[in-house]
């Protein structure tokens, strides 16, 4: 008779992290559930729904309330699969749609009491860099790897080699924009297949060059896209389904013979087309083939990882690594000839002001102390411009810049807080963040401003230990005694930016 076998009771478990990245993105919304164990990502569940966000911008990218309402109910489904996560754990971004929308905040900030967590809007460089990072966890071939991804509204390229992602795109061109712009009635003709290929084409015109300059041994395509295209190519040339797809152009053109003779996307009946993919898939065909033509690919194979994995494998080096984003200002500050020394002086200051004021704040949103921290290290990245108006020109950098492992907010935010951290503080000029609150970035200027003004001296030693101390729209610095007395230039100093953070509604006492 076999033995009932025992339970694991006595099985040491390592630690593990259960962490879940969404992308919402402009065709799809794909959740991953995984668990992050011994330095591995553990795949445990996907959830995947066609919304096609990117159908409800108008000609002046806004976003129709009826693809809010669709993104907003497929919200409401992946909500129950996040019950129980803690906020750290769950990593939610938004890619092509939301990045045109004017109003996205209107969705993020509903979206936000459906499911909440910080959603982060990416640029598309960062979006490119992530999807990287997902095909090369996934991946081992050596050599050089050219990376396509054709999503709903944009395509990412990235050319890079082992885990390192050398060049980075994002353009402005998708299987739902395409289909909005060549196959709107449904009808598949040879004339609309040429006019979207030589759009596609066009489109990358100011990349071509420099990507086969660059070259690559492997091209590897994700999203669903490529996938069917791939499924498409495999019934084609009637391979085993175990046999890995090759994506050539000849093959894409002889899918193509056979769209144009269906004559209408209702006409595309192969099972390898699901019905949700079936309205796009001639404009992506078009996109993949005008990609095939401008870099010269000869062939083109299937990754399932992309974006959503990416962002898992980030959140994992997060949480057991150096944060990106430590690298990518690291990288900054010897672009722009930084002054170190003084970037760390006022970094020193800004944390213990920070730490100061923090509980008494209620400056609570993680990404607060790290952000300041950054923008104490950056704040004169823009004095290899001009000296004077170095506030402005740091900010433009930093506003401007492709930063690696920073969101859109992050990034907008880095670049407020470095504008306004010298002279007059125009409150009008201060966007508006789902994620932060106004008077949240108020107290973060005002912190980062002392930072600034208390080493304006640039002298190691020159600043004394002080005390701090904090009240809900206060703070009160207190320095040894007889210090400010012979010290003239500094007390005027503070008095004018007493005056300056009224604008803020904060007041500076100093004694």
């Amino acid at each position: 008779m076999t033995p009932t076998p025992a339970s694991f009771d006595s099985v040491d478990s390592r630690e593990a992290s259960k962490v879940a990245a969404l992308d919402i993105g402009s065709n799809s919304f794909h959740l991953v559930v995984a668990r992050i164990v011994a330095g591995s990502v553990q795949i445990l569940h996907r959830v995947k729904q066609k919304v096609r966000l990117a159908e409800g911008l108008d000609s002046n990218n806004v976003l129709s309330e009826e693809a809010m309402e669709r993104g907003l109910a497929m919200l409401r489904v992946i909500a129950d699969s996040l019950k129980g996560f803690e906020p750290d754990s769950v990593k939610i971004v938004a890619t092509y749609t939301l990045r045109k929308a004017v109003n996205a905040n209107v969705f993020i900030k509903r979206a936000i009491e459906i499911l909440p967590y910080p959603i982060e809007v990416i640029s598309g460089p960062e979006e490119a860099r992530l999807i990287y990072s997902g095909v090369a966890h996934t991946n081992h071939d050596n050599g050089k790897r050219l990376v396509v991804d054709i999503g709903g509204g944009s395509t990412e390229f990235i050319i890079g080699e082992g885990l390192t992602p050398k060049l980075c795109r994002s353009l402005q061109m998708g299987c739902v924009s395409f289909t909005q712009r060549f196959f709107a009635n449904g009808e598949l003709k040879a004339k609309q297949f040429e006019r979207a290929i030589t759009a596609a084409e066009q489109e990358m015109e100011p990349i071509e060059e420099r990507y086969r300059r660059m070259g690559w041994q492997r091209c590897i395509g994700t999203s669903g896209t490529i996938k069917t295209l791939c499924n498409l190519v495999v019934n084609q040339g009637q391979k085993e389904p175990t046999d890995e797809a090759e994506v050539t152009l000849k093959a894409l053109k002889q899918i193509m013979k056979q769209f144009i003779e269906a004559g209408h996307i209702d006409n595309l009946t192969d099972p390898a087309i699901s019905d949700d993919r079936r309205a796009v898939i001639p404009a992506g065909l078009c996109v993949l083939i005008g990609l095939f033509k401008a870099l010269k690919i000869e062939s083109l194979h299937y990754s399932p990882a992309a974006l959503r994995e990416g962002v898992l494998y980030q959140m994992e080096d997060e949480l057991h690594n150096t944060d990106i984003r430590g690298r990518t200002a690291s990288s900054l500050a010897t672009r722009y000839d930084v002054d170190t020394s003084q970037a760390n002086m006022v970094l020193t200051t800004t944390k213990a002001l920070y730490d100061a004021c923090q509980k008494n704040w209620k400056l609570r949103h993680s990404d607060y102390r790290a952000i300041v921290s950054w923008a104490a290290l950056l704040h004169e990245v823009g004095l290899q411009i001009n000296t004077r108006g170095v506030q402005r020109h740091s900010a433009y950098i930093l506003q401007n810049v492709d930063m690696p492992g920073f969101n859109q907010s992050q990034q907008e935010l880095l670049a407020t807080l470095v504008r306004f951290h010298r002279k007059k503080i125009r409150v009008q000029d201060i966007p508006a963040f789902t994620q932060y609150s106004k008077e949240d970035i108020y107290k973060l200027i005002a912190l980062l401003r002392l930072a600034v003004l208390l080493n304006i001296k640039r002298q190691e030693g020159f600043l004394p230990e002080f005390d701090v101390t904090a009240e809900k729209h206060g703070i009160t610095l207190t320095f040894p005694e007889g210090w400010l007395n012979s010290k003239p230039i500094m007390t005027a100093d503070l008095e004018r930016e007493i005056n300056y953070l009224q604008a803020v509604d904060i007041k500076l006492a100093v004694s």
